[in-house]
């Protein structure tokens, strides 16, 4: 179902209720589709399986293992004078 956005807004706890019973709520600003509003279920249903920011940030690339020899040989000294 479609919602305008002002009766989204004065009847949110029915628009709450029909996307639990229902299915997703559509609402709409000056006649485009801006929104919709899920079941927490739905939403639940959605994500499952997807990872999060958090797993892919600490996932990170991989390094084959000629990278991971260059990082380890390379020098312990600093690649400029830092004397002041």
């Amino acid at each position: 179902m479609e919602w305008q956005l002002q009766d989204a807004k004065n009847q949110f706890s029915k628009v709450v209720q029909k996307a639990r019973h229902e299915g997703p709520q559509i609402v709409t600003l000056r006649g485009e589709r801006t929104a919709v509003v899920l079941s927490a279920h739905d939403y639940d249903a959605l994500r499952a399986g997807r990872p999060t920011l958090v797993d892919d940030l600490l996932e990170g690339p991989t390094w084959d293992d000629q990278l991971a020899d260059e990082v380890n040989v390379r020098t312990k000294t600093p690649s400029r004078d830092l004397a002041f």
